[in-house]
């Protein structure tokens, strides 16, 4: 009997994500002359507007996992189901547990 090893697949990968409470800030943050636009991160409230450049033009779902309580590595994240303008579908995630600027994830 051949040995089968599993190949995990939809690993989470870091995402910029940029969120509707991050713009709305942003814009009342702005200077009156203007400011550069970079990758913005939000709340773990916000929507997501914007995946990895991608305009998000549907939220289909939000749902939120809270897993592992009982453990020294609980689990919290903020999962977003959207579609972009290109019409790709994208699920991306906030780890609330470790969040930081660098706390969004693209799941597929």
């Amino acid at each position: 009997m051949a040995h089968s090893s599993s190949i995990p697949l939809h690993l989470p990968r870091p995402a910029r994500v940029r969120t509707a409470a991050a713009a709305d800030q942003r814009s009342a943050n702005k200077p009156a002359s203007g400011s550069a636009r970079g990758s913005a991160r939000g709340s773990a409230g916000g929507a997501p507007i914007e995946v990895d450049g991608r305009q998000v033009a549907q939220v289909r779902e939000s749902w939120l996992i809270e897993d592992r309580w009982w453990t020294e590595r609980p689990l919290r994240r903020r999962y977003w189901e959207v579609v972009t303008a290109c019409g790709r579908n994208v699920v991306v995630f906030r780890d609330l547990e470790r969040a930081s600027a660098s706390g969004w994830f693209v799941q597929r």
